[in-house]
């Protein structure tokens, strides 16, 4: 009868080894030849027994599986080494194939199919690596077995890829066998590179960290912090937290690293050793300034003699008092020096001048630097550096009494030529939106009718219509922007006269709405609503319509609506009721009027795109105005809205 392959478990867990090599006893197809719990017995059963197969666990104490390995292919070449681990890292599975190892099992494997998958790895030619890898899913472990094995799988399977602070599991002698991107970026080395490395190496064999690492493993603590730098950035000072996971017994299974950054820390601690000493220095030296400490309630923890000189108080009058006893009772009452702590710690700094109070009650006009002052457990106090600057305060208020008339008189006069300069740019802003808006319709008018003259007959019918058509459309342009100018002229001067009448809406808006729409170009619609007829001048109401109408077509999207409605209350006239109101609203389709554009809209010359004199909406609400009336921009609406008195039915 064939002898079946040989087999060698490792493992430091015995209940594990136990549960593998009754399975592989049963299966009849592998013989286990011996058993260990450690790297060097590994390497002591491959070297005397040579085995078919060697089932190494990754995570043990003293030497690891990773550390091993190697040692083990040089001393049994012909033994195929499976490793055997809880830990699911594909890297690692990678690295350890890399190293000599024929394959790489997972605990999830099932125990059903193990002794199969193992002899599967005997039957690959000798140049290829068999990996075979099962999730947990995928087991069929019988109970109580199952509950044995899965106790060794890796415990922290959560991703943790994303974690700020660098993190890695390890074997039990400190070997990384999972890491994430955080610690690549700490310690500069890729995540592939650090897997199956030992942290203790990469850390410049720091005999701290490696005493730490071996603490942590053996169990006589459960968490270690070691500081200490990294060999690949030895400008760096890391913090590294060591803890073991262990099992149900109480025995680790493998470890925990946290790595953080504490390079800064140690260097803002350093500035700190150094600022105290340079306060120290420049507090002895110093006799022209009061300085000194004050501890984080604001109670006077030193004092130099410059402080004595300026304030009057010794240092054994004073230490220990609150410095609140430097200011007058009203800045006491107020809780004013209390506040200063709070703004200099909110700000890092803080600086004033102010009056303040010495030993014999006298005052003097004082400039003070308030400076909090941190350690490594936090706030240690605040450094205050106090000046006499009263001499500069008095000469200060002369140079401004005897110069408060001259400013008198030079606010005086920049507001005159404020004034004046405003009314110049308003003028030329005026200007030149008029000839920019005449140059158009000229043109057309010029063009147009020195074609006509010359080339009459030239000309077909059709183009002939055109450029009259043309021409009268220019013409109109003209006398809208006439009448703009003019009622622009005539608002400013408050000279509009106007021919109040009752004015029927119904038939007024019409007309107006065809004749805008033929002069525009864009569909114009009445809605229905109520027959409603308005106090005022049917011209001017027509103005208005027309105006806003242009702007509607100019700055918004069709169709274009007009709505009669009653008064809805909104107009500035609180005086007149609502219900007295008949209001035109012009809607378009656009997206409305940008907020930051809405307080301009009625101002004269205003224009949101350039184009216009910026006089239509300015002319609308002068007319409603002028018409005891007003006109606004509705944003929930989006609509521009003229507000007029309604007429009485049986007025005419």
């Amino acid at each position: 009868m064939t002898r079946p392959p040989t087999i060698v478990l490792v493992d430091d867990a015995v209940e594990v080894r136990t549960v593998v090599r009754a399975r592989l006893r049963l299966s009849g197809v592998l013989e286990v030849v011996g058993e260990g719990s450690s790297g060097h017995d590994a390497i002591a059963l491959a070297t005397r027994l040579h085995p078919d197969l060697l089932l190494l666990d990754v995570s043990m104490p003293g030497m690891d599986g990773i550390e091993a390995l190697p040692v083990v292919r040089e001393a049994a070449p012909a033994t195929r080494v499976v490793m055997y681990s809880g830990f699911a890292e594909e890297g690692l599975a990678e690295r350890t194939l890399e190293l000599g190892a024929a394959a790489y099992f997972e605990k999830a494997t099932s125990l059903d199919t193990l002794a199969d998958e193992l002899v599967a790895v005997l039957q690959q030619p000798n140049v290829e690596r068999h990996r075979r890898v099962l999730l947990p899913s995928e087991t069929g472990l019988p109970e109580p077995a199952e509950p044995v094995l899965r106790e060794h799988l890796e415990r922290f399977r959560e991703v943790f890829d994303e974690a700020t602070i660098g993190m890695a599991t390890m074997t039990l002698s400190g070997r990384v066998v999972r890491a994430n991107r955080s610690l690549a970026r700490l310690t500069g080395i890729a995540v592939s590179s650090l897997l199956a490395a030992s942290w203790a190496q990469l850390s410049g064999e720091d005999a701290g960290l490696a005493k730490a690492l071996t603490r942590v493993a053996q169990g006589d603590r459960d968490t270690v912090q070691v500081e200490h730098a990294i060999t690949e950035r030895p400008d760096r000072r890391l913090m590294s937290t060591v803890s073991s996971v262990r099992d149900a017994q109480g025995r680790p299974l493998y470890l925990f690293l946290q790595v953080q950054d504490v390079s800064a820390q140690r260097e803002a601690e350093a500035e700190l050793r150094l600022s105290k000493e340079r306060f120290r220095l420049l507090v002895e030296a110093v006799q022209d300034y009061a300085i000194f400490m004050l501890d984080p309630d604001g109670r006077i923890a030193s004092w130099n003699s410059g402080a004595e000189r300026i304030k009057g108080w010794t240092e054994s009058e004073i230490v220990g008092q609150h410095f609140r006893i430097f200011y007058p009772a009203d800045k006491q009452e107020e809780r004013h020096p209390e506040h200063e702590l709070e703004l200099a710690l909110r700000d890092g700094h803080y600086e004033e001048e102010g009056w303040r109070v010495r030993k014999d009650g006298s005052t003097f006009w004082a400039h003070v630097t308030i400076t909090p002052v941190h350690g490594p457990e936090g706030l240690v106090g605040f450094a205050k550096v106090t000046r006499d600057v009263t001499e500069r305060l008095r000469i200060q208020m002369e140079k401004e009494k005897s110069a408060a008339v001259l400013a008198g008189l030079n606010e005086e006069l920049e507001a005159a030529n404020e004034r004046l300069q405003s009314a110049a740019e308003e003028q030329s802003d005026f200007l030149a939106a008029t000839a920019h808006e005449l140059r158009s319709p000229v043109s057309v008018l010029g063009g147009s009718a020195d074609l006509l003259h010359q080339h009459w007959s030239d000309l077909g019918s059709g183009e002939q219509n055109e450029l009259l058509e043309g021409m009268a459309s220019s013409a109109t342009r003209l006398r809208r922007l006439l009448n703009d100018l003019l009622s622009s002229v005539r608002l400013s001067t408050g000279a509009t006269d106007l021919d109040l009448q009752s004015v029927d809406l119904r038939v007024l808006l019409p007309q107006v709405i065809k004749k805008s729409a033929r002069t525009l170009g864009v569909d114009i619609s009445l809605a229905d609503g109520p027959d409603l007829r308005a106090l005022g001048d049917a011209d001017r109401i027509a103005q208005m319509v027309e105006n806003l109408l242009a702007n509607a077509a100019h700055h918004g999207e069709p169709p274009i609506r007009v709505e009669i409605r009653l008064g809805s209350g909104q107009d500035d006239d609180d005086a007149t009721p609502a219900s007295s109101r008949v209001e035109i609203a012009v809607l378009d389709a656009g997206g409305g009027v940008p907020e930051h554009v809405q307080q301009q809209l009625f101002q004269r010359f205003a224009t949101t795109s350039g184009e216009g004199t910026g006089l239509g909406l300015f002319i609308v609400r002068g007319l409603a105005r002028a018409h005891e009336g007003d006109a606004w921009y509705d944003p929930a609406e989006r609509s521009f809205v003229i507000s007029l008195n309604l007429a009485a039915r049986d007025e005419t």
